[in-house]
């Protein structure tokens, strides 16, 4: 470790000794007569300091600690120890090419990760001038967003589906094809098997080299999914500090919302809206202010999945999402049953910065596509029936006629990258003599 790495951890540190006792134990929740310290700070518990826990929540009675592992050792009466080292955690390039746990362990059975960089785990947002909001189309390779979808880099986006419909695929086709210099891959509640198929057999070799991948399986604490998740935003805003494209791909925010209800509704908070308690919703507005590009600095672009209940994405940490973030992608389950991938349901998405990367031309092809599949949309179910005329209305012949080019040109596999210019030659073709 480099002198100034000692220096900045030692920064943080707090020589004070600070103590309690446990005084309740439940199953992912300790109580304690201290210590009195802010919540988000880090404790040994036991006889022997083995268990680590995290205060999330204080008050005149006591202390309430987050287990980072099952309390079965745990008895009343056993010590509470404050660590000296606050919520510091190592980042930096020593990460890139690893998989780690939500206490940045490796995970991958290569040896420890030696760091030489350490950053507050805490998510503070940075002020609101200091953001930039155009800072250049995002390259996704991907014909349905570069077409009709584009994003910025910065941009902050939300994948809506409910499960089995193909979110999971979406983003590693992302993974593989957005440019950026380093990658972020945060996995919250996922199967085992699944992240090892990801980073084994999914990612190249050469994308590994320039990422990480931080992965809080399902079976694990709600306390460490909700690291998890604090652990990738601090790679990715060091990162971003020193001037590179961060792409931030996280999958899902529903569980982590749900680590947070487990966690609020064990320290006592009530449950609101589909039994969330307030902290999943304070949690999610400074989780997504944490990306963005920077004026002078670098930028995190961002994918959230989101898991809706029902197809209908009326839940709340939908609803809460699509007024977060800066555009969203929405799969349809009718286009998934059909074989059609991605499943983009073009008319449901919309990115808000699209103004802002494209021309007018780009724009107008954008316009005239969403156009021709409303009008078709609308009159589906008289196409479809029979009673339907041609030469009824021009604008739903159009619409039939161009109808098909287009499911073609949406249609793609997802080891298919396309570059931005042939996406948009590609639908300047499609869209050719339909005035």
């Amino acid at each position: 470790m480099t002198e100034a790495a000692i220096l900045a951890r030692l920064r943080h540190c707090d020589p004070v000794g600070r103590r309690g006792r446990v005084t309740r134990v439940l199953p992912g929740l300790i109580e304690g007569s201290g210590p009195n310290l802010e919540p988000g700070s880090l404790c040994r518990v036991g006889v022997r300091g083995s268990m680590i826990a995290e205060i999330v929540s204080v008050d005149h009675r006591a202390v309430r600690l987050a287990p980072y592992r099952p309390t079965l050792d745990i008895r009343i009466g056993d010590p509470i120890e404050a660590l000296p080292q606050r919520n510091v955690v190592a980042v930096g390039d020593a990460f890139l090419g690893r998989v780690i746990d939500a206490l940045g362990q490796p995970i991958d059975g290569n040896e420890a990760v030696d760091a030489d960089a350490w950053a507050r785990l805490e998510m503070v947002a940075d002020r609101p001038m200091t953001r930039h909001t155009h800072a250049g189309q995002l390259e996704t390779g991907i014909r349905a967003i570069d077409g009709l979808l584009p994003l910025g880099i910065g941009q902050r986006v939300g994948i809506f589906a409910a499960s089995g419909v193909g979110k999971t695929s979406l983003v590693n086709q992302l993974a593989c094809q957005v440019a950026a210099d380093r990658c972020v891959i945060c996995c919250i509640g996922e199967r085992g098997r699944e992240i090892e198929h990801l980073w084994a057999d999914v990612l190249p070799a050469s994308l590994r080299q320039r990422a990480v991948l931080v992965a809080a399986t399902s079976d694990e604490s709600a306390i460490l999914r909700v690291r998890a998740a604090e652990y990738a935003m601090a790679l990715a805003r060091h990162w971003r500090a020193e001037g590179h494209h961060v792409l931030v791909l996280f999958d899902s925010i529903s569980r982590y919302a749900m680590a947070l209800r487990e966690i609020g509704l064990s320290a006592g908070e009530p449950p609101t809206v589909r039994g969330f308690t307030p902290n999943a919703f304070a949690a999610l507005p400074r989780l997504v202010e944490q990306c963005g590009a920077l004026r002078g600095a670098g930028a995190i672009s961002a994918f959230f999945t989101v898991l809706s209940e029902t197809d209908d994405n009326d839940d709340p940490i939908v609803e809460v999402m699509k007024s977060l973030l800066d555009g969203h992608i929405v799969l349809s389950r009718e286009l998934a049953e059909k074989g059609h991938f991605p499943a983009i349901d073009i008319a449901r998405s919309i990115s808000r910065l699209a103004r802002g990367v494209s021309d007018k031309a780009v724009l107008q092809r954008m316009a005239d596509a969403r156009d021709h599949l409303a009008v078709h949309a609308e009159a589906k179910l008289l196409i479809e029936s029979g009673l339907y005329k041609q030469g009824t209305s021009r604008k739903i012949d159009q619409a039939i006629e161009v109808r098909a080019r287009l499911d073609h040109f949406l249609r793609q596999d997802m080891r298919q990258s396309v570059t931005v210019h042939e996406t948009q030659r590609h639908l300047g073709q499609v869209l050719e003599g339909i005035a």
